[in-house]
């Protein structure tokens, strides 16, 4: 069997190797994909964007790699889309359009309940399989649209979850793994490693960074240890200050206490808080927000980022709450999405 994969992030590329595990020796990938798993079309490292601005920069590029995308689509036995919906969704669409019949399977999906819900109709239209990893996210869809939630990848691929907190002194820093937000997170975290000397702090780089990539984005990190292993690096800390991201919904299901930051440009902010309808912006809170109706984490976003605010969110951080609720989050998404999703794919 042959797949057209379309995994453009570095996070939907990390599932996608769980999901690998779970498909028979014969499968074929073909597309764009990390390339430990086989011929990639493009290097990924071309495809890293950071807000609105850039990505209209970089879309004559994206244009054309659309289109080889929908020329290897012909010869495929089935196509897997994952996250990245404003490059995989208009490719959903031309693929649809010019081959109706090709089996398309959309693993993470747009977050079209978040922003632009007059999407719901056009995916539920255009994908055969609607692989949904957030619980609440089928309601949004009429009862007779082919979506199911398979369960969350994360739980596959997190080993170890606390069943009591950490105490020992380690706190971990994960600034992102894009250019803008680890050169407007680091500053910040420098002045606030002035205020925890006591602590053991952990600057948790992403793998893929060479020496001279961690030298010029990162500045002078003497106060802190480095470690390229988000998950055991997180397990083994008792807090964490981590940008948005994947990252703040891993130490939500490890049961790591942590707070949000995030300082965007202010025009994709301007742009994306205008455009986003929803009340926060880390996954963990907008689950629980619709099982609990209520937050587990804290979150600074733009000016409320400093060290000053970092701190005090620190020392007044309730733990014991955030660790009873980081295990109600993990019951509520119930289990893994790999085995799930490779049963979709090899159903013919």
């Amino acid at each position: 069997m042959k797949i057209l994969v379309s995994a453009l992030e570095h996070s939907a590329n990390i599932h996608l190797k769980e999901l690998h595990k779970h498909l028979k020796k014969d499968v074929e990938l073909v597309g764009i994909f990390d390339s430990s798993l086989g011929d990639s079309i493009v290097d990924l490292r071309s495809l890293a964007i950071m807000g609105f601005v850039d990505a209209i920069k970089k879309l004559k590029f994206f244009l054309k790699l659309n289109k080889k995308m929908l020329d290897l689509s012909e010869d495929v036995d089935v196509v897997l889309l994952i996250d990245s919906s404003g490059f995989n969704l208009p490719l959903a669409k031309k693929i649809r359009k010019k081959y109706p019949s090709k089996k398309i399977i959309y693993y993470i999906l747009p977050q079209a309940w978040a922003w632009k819900k007059k999407r719901i109709p056009t995916l539920a239209k255009t994908v055969t399989h609607l692989a949904s990893i957030l619980p609440f996210e089928p309601s949004y869809y009429a009862s007779d649209a082919p979506i199911k939630y398979v369960g969350h990848p994360l739980l596959d691929e997190i080993k170890e979850f606390k069943t009591e907190l950490t105490c020992n002194k380690t706190i971990s820093f994960m600034p992102g793994s894009r250019v803008g937000e680890i050169t407007k997170l680091m500053p910040i975290f420098r002045e606030l490693s002035l205020k925890l000397q006591e602590y053991k702090l952990v600057l948790i780089i992403p793998p893929l960074f060479t020496q001279e990539k961690v030298d010029e984005l990162y500045g002078d990190i003497s106060s802190f240890t480095t470690s390229n292993n988000a998950h055991k690096t997180l397990y083994e800390s008792e807090f964490a200050f981590i940008c948005s991201g994947t990252a703040t919904l891993e130490s939500s299901l490890i049961g790591t206490p942590f707070i949000l930051s995030y300082v965007a440009k202010k025009l994709d902010y301007f742009i994306a808080s205008r455009l986003v309808k929803i009340k926060y912006l880390g996954l963990a809170n907008i689950m629980y927000e619709k099982y609990k109706n209520d937050t587990i984490h804290p979150e600074l976003i733009q000016d409320d980022v400093n060290s000053e605010n970092l701190y005090n969110e620190f020392i007044n951080y309730n733990k014991n709450e955030f660790l009873f609720k980081a295990k109600e989050l993990r019951g509520y998404l119930k289990e893994g999405s790999s085995k799930n999703v490779a049963k979709l794919l090899e159903l013919q």
